[in-house]
């Protein structure tokens, strides 16, 4: 509350013809005063590009991730195509090579993401108070899979087939001592804390599309709570199995198309068939201003307000979006800024019949017309669905698009459906006419997430 509103309040709760001290009312001016926080790095790895710049770069050219896979055999699976983040070194990104053995790849590809956007945010030794250094990081699907086991299931096989009772006497000592902590969600923030010494307030989220800007949300809050001056933030996963492809058809759906990879995410289009798998990660480093300020730090952006919310019945069909609603009317009211200030909007977009529409019908309930005015960009068509991650790397589109002026234009969208009625940039990258954004991501189930920023 401003100054105007917070001597009404307080003259109400005192009593009628209470004057208030200037120094006391000082006090509570600063007392409720709004800690400010910004992004001062970037850290990227998505199927389109390690690093920010051949990210962005993509962006800029139109450059999809989605191809034929090549890592894994496609016979007999539901989809040939998929979003893989290609020519991928873990050694060369992590701080310690010892721990590779104990991550699964979409560990690898978060903690990598991490250590980029430290680097990127130039944070050295004695720029942040190590106990004031926190962690929370969204993390996807870590599915173990059959292989894995594949020792131990042979270990119990007799004539007569399987035998559990072998399990104690041959199999258990098959078991890997470390197995479990490649299964683990909760240890990218902990590879990621040791990484970074990283002491402070630490934590992960599994709200899979929704965990990059609820792990944001959170974030914020540690720093507006005086817990820490500095967060990495960020969120991963990988669905690049036979495993994960199966499981991912079954609950989300994915395109059935078989000719050209690249055009089969078509986000709001109206020929879209499904979505497609994908894997990546990004990571952000989150300060208050006035830390930031005081290291010299190149800010991107500021977080004007999250928000989040979910419809309740978990039901995703073409009535739902509730939570989706409320998630961005709550960021644009903590953000005080209305509709018209927002230059564009990056939309969940998973290209799926049900859920871009009721995505587009949730924009139309908080925007009214403008809705057909704000520009809207999904980048799912150049990296593919990944839960977790897809929001992170989505994300980190939107602060480099704040930070460029550009927004970049969704791939594929050729036939408007008019079920949908949204301005979707297409064709080129065009320049953003505000640099006030919001972004939003929404799970299959319904649970929300968004958040607005401006570059400064």
């Amino acid at each position: 509350m401003d100054r105007r509103e917070l001597r009404s309040f307080l003259g109400q709760a005192c009593g009628a013809g209470c004057q208030l001290p200037q120094a006391l009312l000082g006090c509570f001016m600063a007392a409720h005063k709004r800690t400010r926080v910004v992004v001062t790095g970037v850290g990227v790895v998505s199927p389109i590009g390690i690093g920010n710049d051949r990210f962005w770069q993509s962006l800029l050219t139109n450059r999809s991730g989605i191809d034929f896979l090549q890592s894994v055999p496609t016979e007999g699976l539901p989809s040939a195509f998929g979003a893989e983040v290609r020519d991928f070194n873990p050694v060369e990104l992590l701080r310690d090579r010892k721990f590779v053995k104990v991550m699964c790849r979409g560990m690898q590809l978060g903690v990598a993401s991490a250590s980029l956007a430290v680097s990127d945010a130039r944070i050295s030794s004695g720029h942040v108070d190590p106990d004031r250094l926190g962690v929370v990081f969204g993390s996807g699907r870590m599915t173990c899979h059959p292989q894995e086991l594949a020792a131990i299931v042979e270990a119990c096989q007799t004539e007569n087939g399987f035998s559990p009772d072998l399990w104690g006497r041959e199999a258990v000592g098959k078991v890997a001592p470390l197995w479990l902590l490649r299964q683990l969600p909760n240890m990218p923030a902990g590879h990621v804390s040791i990484d970074h010494n990283a002491r402070g307030p630490n934590n992960t989220i599994t709200c899979r599309d929704a965990s990059a800007l609820l792990a944001l949300s959170e974030a914020v809050r540690v720093i507006e709570a005086g817990r820490a001056d500095a967060m990495i933030v960020g969120a991963c996963s990988s669905n690049i199995h036979p495993v994960d492809i199966a499981k991912f058809h079954n609950f989300e759906g994915l395109s059935r198309r078989s000719d050209d990879p690249s055009r089969a995410c078509r986000p709001f289009d109206f020929e879209r068939d499904g979505t497609v798998v994908g894997e990546g990660a990004a990571s952000f480093l989150v300060e208050s201003y006035e830390h930031a300020v005081r290291r010299g730090a190149d800010i991107y952006a500021e977080v004007l307000g999250t928000g989040a919310g979910c419809d309740g019945y978990g039901v995703a069909n073409e009535s739902a979006g509730v939570g989706l609603v409320r998630a961005m009317e709550s960021a644009i009211t903590a953000a005080g800024v209305t509709p018209a200030d927002l230059g564009h909007i990056n939309a969940q977009g998973k290209s799926t019949q049900t859920d871009d529409i009721v995505e587009s019908r949730a924009y139309h309930r908080v925007f009214g017309d403008l809705a057909l005015r704000i520009p809207v960009t999904a980048l799912k068509s150049y990296i593919g669905h990944f839960d977790a991650g897809a929001g992170a790397v989505e994300l980190a589109g939107t602060l480099l698009s704040l930070r460029h002026g550009y927004l970049p234009a969704t791939l594929n969208y050729e036939f408007p459906d008019p079920r949908c009625r949204l301005n979707v940039a297409r064709g080129e990258a065009q320049r953003l006419a505000s640099r006030t954004a919001i972004t939003v991501n929404r799970t299959a189930m319904g649970q929300s997430a968004a958040a607005v920023l401006r570059a400064l």
